[in-house]
């Protein structure tokens, strides 16, 4: 199912377009309203989701760019070993690993993922994501609709 990667490849482009757009047109830590409750914030994230780790002093940056590597690798070989009727989990992985290989991507040239997304309601925000954190997210939901069996092709009904 490796057909699927121009998915991986456009939410790549996509993140890091949006990433390159971001960081050369606003200051770090400049916030630009939208709509109602989004913002553009332009921030560094040393760390993982939600900021986890970003304070521990450097060494995050390896071991979240060795997961990435990691996770990546594995996820392409699992997409490679798809059936053709596994097209929502094709698609779910082809997310995944587009968003991931964006992340790595920051984290090997800047060492910390450019994040810009900025939802909150009232003095509540969610935490700061980017493009790739969205196409993560997105694979997931799509992974966990298709562990639920949505999806899957229907049985016949048929008992003998």
């Amino acid at each position: 199912m490796l057909k699927w990667l121009w998915l991986s490849a456009l939410a790549l482009v996509l993140d890091q377009a949006s990433k390159i757009g971001i960081s050369s047109t606003m200051q770090l830590y400049e916030s630009i309203a939208l709509i109602p409750s989004l913002s553009l914030t332009y921030v560094h994230n040393k760390g993982a989701s939600f900021s986890f780790l970003s304070e521990a002093g450097g060494w995050q940056r390896w071991l979240f760019a060795a997961l990435a590597a990691i996770v990546s690798t594995t996820l392409s070989i699992w997409l490679a070993r798809l059936q053709k009727h596994e097209t929502l989990l094709a698609v779910a992985i082809a997310l995944i690993l587009g968003g991931a290989i964006g992340n790595l991507i920051d984290r090997l040239i800047y060492g910390y993922v450019i994040d810009f997304v900025d939802f909150y309601v009232g003095t509540w925000h969610f935490a700061i994501f980017n493009i790739a954190d969205a196409a993560i997210s997105v694979g997931v939901g799509l992974m966990l609709l298709e562990s639920l069996g949505v999806g899957k092709p229907k049985e016949s009904g048929v008992t003998q």
